[in-house]
């Protein structure tokens, strides 16, 4: 007997926001951009030595005083436009900043910060599977570069 899988269970499932990049694939782009701080990670699943958990807010705190270039994979929920905003604002203060997103080009957020606004829109081809996931992400994704030099 055939198990089917409910497609609708998987793409509206609210159970999280969080969606921890792969390795292998933060591993690659990581050789390119040498990133040293993590913004929206947990103690779990932080990919730099320098990261901020959800405790430490990373909305609240300065990117660009310590740090040269920064890894966000922020939650994936109704807070992801506050996060694309920080990652732009920061780019504008020198920062660079690279965000692993959903590809949602209808958005008000990619309208406002990322259109004509980043240094660089990488679309990823096929669904990702992201570190922990049983299933490929149901939205394919995007890596947006802000590379610190932004009008």
């Amino acid at each position: 007997m055939k198990k089917y899988i409910d497609i609708s269970e998987l793409m509206f499932s609210s159970q999280t926001n969080e969606w921890e990049t792969p390795q292998d694939f933060f591993n690659e782009i990581d050789k390119e951009f040498h990133f040293d701080l993590d913004v929206c990670a947990t103690d779990k699943n932080a990919k730099c030595d320098c990261y901020f958990t959800k405790q430490d807010d990373g909305l609240r705190q300065p990117w660009f005083t310590d740090f040269g270039c920064a890894w966000m994979n922020p939650p994936y929920g109704r807070e992801i436009g506050k996060w694309v905003k920080k990652a732009y604002e920061e780019s504008r203060n020198g920062m660079v900043v690279v965000c692993l997103l959903p590809a949602r080009t209808d958005t008000k957020w990619f309208h406002d910060y990322i259109y004509h606004k980043a240094s660089e829109i990488r679309f990823v081809r096929g669904r990702l599977k992201f570190s922990g996931a049983k299933y490929n992400a149901p939205f394919p994704c995007m890596v947006v570069v802000f590379s610190g030099l932004t009008p």
